[in-house]
């Protein structure tokens, strides 16, 4: 009997708990998914070389190399750092960034051309 009843208290404890953590993490959103941003390198500069992101919210870069020759896409605020060959595409998830700051990225190889920067903004409208 007792073991019914420990078993029981710890059904309802469990049950429970699991109530409080519904109300405390809440369920996935939409806006969960990262915001997607498409890069392009070509005649070694990036189009576009700004984009506009949404703060708190994961980005997911994808970067198509269309020059004859490879491209290292480099970021230090982003923590990116990747050769991308020629006619090759490379996907970066990046964490949620902070509103009102702005990440450069830049070619390794074409520095003084393959510029660019993220900005991030509270007014951008999600996709």
């Amino acid at each position: 009997m007792k073991r019914l009843r420990l078993i029981m208290g710890l059904l309802l404890l469990a049950v429970g708990f699991g109530a409080l953590v519904n109300d405390v993490i809440p369920a996935a959103r939409a806006d969960d998914t990262p915001f997607e941003v498409r890069i392009t390198i070509r005649d070694h500069k990036f189009e576009p070389a700004m984009i506009e992101v949404p703060p708190n919210r994961a980005l997911k870069l994808i970067v198509t190399n269309a020059d004859s020759t490879a491209e290292e896409f480099e970021s230090v605020g982003l923590k990116i750092e990747r050769v991308i060959p020629p006619g090759k595409t490379a996907e970066f998830v990046v964490k949620p960034l902070r509103a009102n700051r702005n990440y450069k990225f830049f070619g390794e190889f074409h520095p003084d051309t393959a510029q660019g920067q993220v900005v991030v903004k509270n007014d951008v409208v999600a996709k």
